[in-house]
């Protein structure tokens, strides 16, 4: 190799290398901090038990969706309501 093809050669290899360390800029600290935040919120809350037992009676009858949003709704009002009356709201959801 000559001289100037080393030369040639380094001059591009430090071009490459500069030019990613300048490319690079950090995130700024307020979206980290708020997204940190929601995080913390998501973590912290717990599910009720008639949210809990109304999501595995939605993954028994294999709802998804829509439809599953609405059965979980149903559900956990009238659970809410009273547990006695909560078991018969199960059967009256698969007349559809």
């Amino acid at each position: 190799m000559t001289f100037t093809s080393r030369l040639a050669a380094v001059a591009l290899a430090s071009l490459l290398v500069t030019g990613t360390a300048f490319a690079q800029t950090a995130a700024p600290a307020d979206k980290t901090d708020t997204a940190a935040t929601v995080d913390d919120k998501k973590a912290t809350k717990e599910r009720s038990a008639e949210s809990l037992e109304c999501s595995r009676q939605a993954d028994a009858k294999g709802l998804k969706g829509k439809e599953r949003k609405k059965f979980r709704r149903e559900c956990k009002k009238e659970a809410k309501a009273g547990s006695a009356v909560a078991a018969p709201a199960a059967p009256a959801a698969d007349k559809k």
